[in-house]
């Protein structure tokens, strides 16, 4: 019998059950609250992310990473927020959170390692196509790209033996794991990441990237992020740089290759400068993230 007939596997249910049991750490509902407050100060915002050593560590390595590319090194967390900026760092403080929240899912049903690989990875590229276009604050996309698949392993979290089955339907039948959600399901996890993010009170300019970032079209707010991200995920799906749930490639909506006006030389460009982030970026944020 099929585990698909169980009425209690609802998007809306999968999002409470899990930020009851799963919630950010409360240093990043302080951290933002700091920043948000006028009165703050770089030192204030220092504080709070210093009171996590592991945060700490891992943020002044990204600081001094190429993805950054600081000509003087970066020695403590009050230069980095200056020379990052709060909002930026807030938005890495996010993405560094979450991969430590997730934890103890099976390595037979998910391989953590090679799914945060896939996430640092469309993160890395994602920021490296903004800054190629020009585009603010390309942080959020690298944000973006790190969790866009975090739905993925939300229903593995809370529903293990239905990705198990999903997983099985895909090796049977060669179909990609998408299509398998949205018929099983009746959404997917772009939805599913998207709408636990939303609960989790995550900015729009982050979280509709994650919730629509297999279908662009659907972006009311930031359509270019949007297909910023998803052309990403595609080609990280293409050039196998880690893998999540997903064993195939999503189709490219050719709508959001049309409004992004890249070609085919610059994405090579951009793919060539970015491999050597990809590998330095998940060596430093994946620490203790494969639980």
């Amino acid at each position: 019998m099929s585990l698909f007939d169980n009425r209690t596997i609802t998007l809306d249910r999968l999002v409470d059950e899990t930020s009851t049991v799963y919630s950010l750490p409360l240093f990043y509902e302080r951290l933002n609250e700091t920043i948000n407050h006028p009165r703050s100060s770089v030192d204030d915002i220092a504080k709070i992310i210093t009171e996590d050593q592991g945060l700490a560590v891992r943020l002044l390595r990204l600081a001094n990473s190429p993805m950054f590319g600081c000509y003087a090194k970066v020695e403590s967390i009050s230069k980095a927020v200056t020379i990052i900026g709060t909002q930026p760092l807030r938005d890495l403080a996010l993405a560094a959170s979450v991969m430590g929240v997730f934890k103890g899912i099976p390595e037979d049903l998910m391989k953590m390692s090679s799914f945060w690989k896939h996430s640092i990875a469309c993160g890395i590229i994602a920021r490296s196509l903004a800054v190629y276009r020009r585009e603010s604050n390309v942080e959020r996309l690298f944000v973006a790209g790190m969790l866009h698949d975090v739905g993925q392993v939300v229903l593995a979290t809370a529903r293990p033996e239905v990705t198990r089955e999903l997983l099985e339907l895909q090796r049977d039948t060669g179909r990609l794991y998408l299509d398998l959600e949205r018929e099983r399901l009746e959404f997917d996890h772009a939805d599913l990441g998207g709408a636990l993010l939303k609960k989790w009170k995550i900015p729009a300019s982050i979280g509709e990237l994650v919730a629509c970032h297999h279908n662009p079209a659907n972006a009311e707010q930031f359509q270019i992020e949007t297909a910023l991200t998803h052309l990403a995920d595609i080609i990280c799906h293409s050039m196998e740089f880690g893998q999540g749930a997903e064993n195939g490639v999503p189709p490219l909506d050719p709508r959001a290759w049309d409004r992004l006006g890249f070609t085919v030389n610059m994405l090579g460009t951009v793919i060539k400068q970015s491999e050597s982030q990809i590998s330095e970026t998940f060596a430093i944020l994946s620490g203790g993230a494969n639980d």
